[in-house]
């Protein structure tokens, strides 16, 4: 069953996102107003290292005054491809400059709701190049065993579910 959008229009644009407002016809023929946000495609990267262990922030989001880990991650700018922006994003929230970047998977977090595609990506090599240009961004960067994904989602460590989800694919690439 399909919903239709028979119109939409900007209520709301700024530099980050889109407030939109869409005539949705549904399959029965009703009609309703759906409010949809419109966002740029975020690039996410992260390094597994010989150990096992995945390269993480440990991070305070405000929004829902909430603490957790992440990977590294950022919008992807006017031009840039998404592979290109998460080595960027890598290397400026961690100091670490990641080696080739194979996709690890493409996730939408609220598709109700918004665009948003999150394009994930990881490596098995990465350089250290000194302190992380955007050091507001995370209170620490830690080497974190991948065997302890499951805990740490469990205890509520990695709210975000984009985060999860990539987590959770490279742990199961990485040790089965």
């Amino acid at each position: 069953m399909q919903w239709t959008k028979l119109s939409e229009q900007s209520v709301y644009e700024n530099r980050w996102f889109r407030v939109n407002l869409a005539d949705v016809e549904l399959p029965d023929g009703r009609r309703l107003d759906h409010y949809l946000i419109r966002l740029r495609p975020v690039a996410v990267a992260t390094a597994v290292n010989d150990a096992d262990e995945v390269l993480l922030l440990w991070r305070h989001r405000f929004i829902t005054d909430s603490w957790g880990w992440e990977l590294a991650a950022g919008v992807v700018e006017d031009g840039e491809d998404t592979e290109t922006a998460a080595a960027r994003e890598m290397e400026e929230e961690t100091g670490w400059r990641p080696g080739p970047l194979r996709p690890l998977l493409t996730v939408e977090p609220s598709n109700g709701l918004t665009d948003a595609r999150h394009h994930l990506y990881w490596t098995d090599t990465a350089a250290y190049t000194g302190p992380p240009q955007d050091a507001f961004e995370s209170s620490r960067v830690e080497w974190v065993p991948l065997k302890s994904v499951p805990d740490l989602i469990a205890r509520g460590e990695v709210p975000a579910a984009n985060m999860a989800a990539g987590l959770l694919m490279l742990r199961h690439l990485r040790l089965g």
